[in-house]
């Protein structure tokens, strides 16, 4: 599977996340029709937004490929309809809300030699980074910093914080990154785009 240039497989993530999302607010089991190329490993994230003003309502994903595509979009889904930071997610909310999918590609350690090369290897917009130190663990996706205005050291700063460490952690942490590819409805239950390449 070509998740890179194939639209199909952006508006089957998205119709997948979707028909679970309003499953599960329903009081239903989250079952939903997985398409028959979704068994490739892979990690993945569910973000939801609200429409039009797109202020975060949930996100949530697994990150490593230790689960199907299929299963980890269901999964997430699930998720991202009770993330932690917010209420659960409502059945009258369905409507308002817009669905988007990340799909992963593995982490790659990020060896690097000090952190000023560090802050060399890192391109906005393209790496989403994970941190593991002191047994914690955090994660930004790409588009996190984009959204924030954020240079590559306020990336690692926010990434610490987001994993409850120190903001200079990032310095003597394991650090990987990977990059993602987005599809996201333009409306509710409206047509999906690839949000980039």
């Amino acid at each position: 599977m070509n998740i890179g240039s194939d639209d199909r497989v952006g508006k089957e993530a998205v119709a997948l996340a979707r028909q679970v999302i309003e499953s599960y607010v329903r009081g239903n089991a989250p079952d939903a029709d997985i398409p028959s190329d979704f068994n490739t490993l892979a990690g993945a994230f569910v973000t939801l937004h609200t429409h039009p003003d797109r202020q975060l309502r949930g996100c949530v994903g697994i990150p490593e490929p230790v689960m199907s595509l299929g299963d980890a979009i269901i999964r997430a889904a699930v998720s991202a309809c009770q993330d932690p930071r917010f209420p659960p997610l409502r059945l009258d909310e369905v409507d308002g809300v817009v669905v988007e999918v990340s799909i992963l590609t593995p982490p790659q350690r990020i060896l690097a030699e000090g952190p000023a090369d560090i802050i060399r290897s890192i391109v906005i917009g393209r790496d989403g980074l994970i941190i593991e130190k002191h047994g914690q663990r955090g994660l930004l996706l790409p588009q996190v910093p984009v959204e924030w205005g954020w240079d590559p050291e306020q990336y690692l700063e926010n990434l610490c914080r987001k994993a409850g460490l120190r903001p200079d952690d990032w310095k003597d942490a394991e650090l990987y990154s990977f990059e993602s590819i987005i599809f996201t409805e333009t409306e509710p239950r409206g047509d999906v785009e690839m949000v980039r390449k």
